[in-house]
């Protein structure tokens, strides 16, 4: 077989990184740098594949990656599956050569203490070398075919556009709370799953849930990151070394066969046992109890109020990377909720009736959210085109991934309001309706019944002459059994008056009651005979 592996003097304890942790500069963050950072990496790695090298593509690639997988859940523009798929392809190609380049580093480090000779005589660790040495040759082999055809043309093009679009949200905003309570969530249970089962594969995937968590709060939320960073690098590494400890025993007792004897299988495995039961003691300590992490953490996270808001601004901020006339849906929505205000003040509406509700003591609340976001997201269909989008908008939100603090009942309900915000009036037999429960279908009627007026009240030129946008102005009161919605800058005259009748049908079937749309008077003043509720 040749010369005998000679191990590299001098390996620093197992436990050396639990002790002291060596301070690294901290790498400059967000999705541009680090996508630029894989093209320099690319070529750095190309010179020989040095364990550096492909490390710091690695990581790299696999931060990319892990942006895009939350950006997704915002933005979501074919894009960033494509660059996730690419960058996956390349990830893996170089995955088992970075095996074998950490199993050598960890061999040198678990050999017996005493001199450099008394370390080359360890037959394990040169069994265990030379496996390692053959099959890194063969990886360097593969990793070169695949370096080769990733694409970087493509990659560089992404890097200038795909940043771009994330830019639209701002960091440390509500959206990126959201998004980063569902990787604490994700993590949370994967946390809890491997305190009970214990196996090497629920402690793996503790890690990747981690570290995206981590990724998320790095990138995405600056202030939550720099008192939290330092914890979940630390426990990042406890659990990725949990990991190397276990690839190694497997490559040492399956794949190499390195163990002469029972002697020296035993007690290689009481080396690695012994150094693994420290690491996940350690993890124990900073995760398990009344004061852990976990708790810390999520107690800065949105909850109860504040992350149902938080659904709304993610679904807000998904609608609008699909909505090409936005402004009109925020419009709407306006309008809608004022509606919406008014009907439920005088007791018009069916959620909103003292012991006569059909549905959950809390739907009176739950069907103005719903309003508001079927409102926020009726016109995402138009993104495939005009003709018949209410049906793409409808088949858009119900395929969804459901947001934390929103149960799936409602965003069923969403999907049914904005699909009959135009076109064909609700059908009791139609198959939208029937996928909802039966309490729920009075109350998508009118919720759809709003919306429907409200759309037809936003008027396409509703500018001042500069540009700017203004708010929208609706009031609704009562004469007699009949409902008056009046309304700033409307005319009975204008071409949309016509599309306002029609509008208002739906409304006045499932209310029973004439709903009369006239212009808002100037003054507070109204007319005689009329009762005012709302004045926005």
């Amino acid at each position: 077989m040749g010369a005998s592996p000679v191990l590299k003097p001098g390996p620093k304890p197992a436990d050396a990184k639990l002790a002291s942790p060596k301070a690294k500069p901290k790498p400059k963050l967000g999705l541009r740098a680090w996508m630029e950072r894989v093209l320099v990496e690319c070529d750095r790695a190309a010179l020989g594949f040095e364990a550096d090298p492909v490390h710091d593509l690695r990581v790299a690639l696999r931060r990319c990656r892990s942006l895009a997988d939350g950006l997704i859940a915002i933005d979501p523009d074919s894009s960033w599956k494509d660059m996730k798929k690419a960058g996956k392809k390349l990830f893996q190609a170089l995955g088992e050569l970075r095996d074998m380049q950490v199993m050598e580093e960890w061999i040198e480090k678990l050999c017996d203490p005493g001199s450099s000779s008394d370390q080359v005589a360890d037959p394990v660790a040169i069994r265990l070398l030379a496996h390692v040495h053959s099959r890194e040759a063969e990886c360097k082999q593969h990793a070169f075919k695949d370096l080769n055809q990733f694409d970087r043309k493509q990659w560089r093009q992404w890097s200038r556009s795909l940043p771009r679009r994330a830019s639209r949200v701002r960091p440390g905003s509500v959206v990126y709370l959201h998004l980063a309570l569902e990787k604490w969530t994700a993590a949370y249970d994967l946390h809890q799953h491997a305190l009970r089962s214990r196996s090497q594969v629920s402690w793996h995937q503790l890690r990747i849930g981690i570290k995206r968590f981590r990724y998320t709060v790095e990138n995405f939320l600056p202030r939550q990151h720099e008192l939290w960073g330092d914890d979940l690098k630390e426990l990042q590494d406890l659990l990725g070394e949990v990991h190397d400890l276990d690839v190694l025993w497997t490559l040492a007792a399956v794949e190499a066969n390195a163990f002469p004897d029972i002697a020296s299988r035993d007690r290689w495995r009481e080396k690695l046992n012994s150094a693994r039961a420290r690491r996940i003691e350690r993890y124990r300590q900073k995760m398990v109890g009344r004061e852990s992490l976990w708790r810390v953490w999520r107690a800065e996270l949105p909850s109860g109020p504040q992350l149902r808001a938080a659904a709304i601004s993610r679904l807000r901020t998904w609608a609008g990377y699909l909505d090409p006339d936005f402004p009109h849906s925020q419009r709407v929505a306006q309008l809608a909720l004022l509606l919406y205000d008014g009907l439920r003040t005088a007791g018009l509406l069916t959620a909103s009736v003292p012991g006569e509700s059909l549905a959950a003591p809390h739907l009176e609340n739950d069907s103005r959210a719903v309003l508001q976001a079927a409102a926020l997201m009726h016109d995402v269909g138009k993104t495939r085109g005009a003709e018949n989008h209410q049906k793409i908008s409808y088949r858009m939100i119900r395929g969804l991934a459901r947001p934390l603090g929103w149960s799936a009942r409602e965003l069923e309900l969403a999907a049914v309001v904005a699909r009959y915000h135009r076109g064909a009036l609700p059908h009791p037999r139609a198959k939208t309706l029937q996928r909802l429960e039966l309490p729920d279908r009075p109350i998508a009627l009118e919720l759809a019944g709003v919306l429907r007026l409200a759309n037809a009240l936003d008027r396409r030129h509703a500018r001042h002459g500069n540009g700017l946008q203004i708010a929208p102005r609706l009031e609704v009161g009562w004469q007699d059994r009949s409902v008056l919605v009046r309304v700033a800058g409307y005319s009975a005259l204008d071409s949309t008056a016509e599309d306002v009748a029609a509008a208002r049908h739906l409304l006045e079937t499932v209310l029973h009651r004439a709903i009369l749309v006239r212009p808002m008077r100037g003054s507070a003043r109204t007319a005689k005979g009329e009762r005012r509720t709302t004045n926005t």
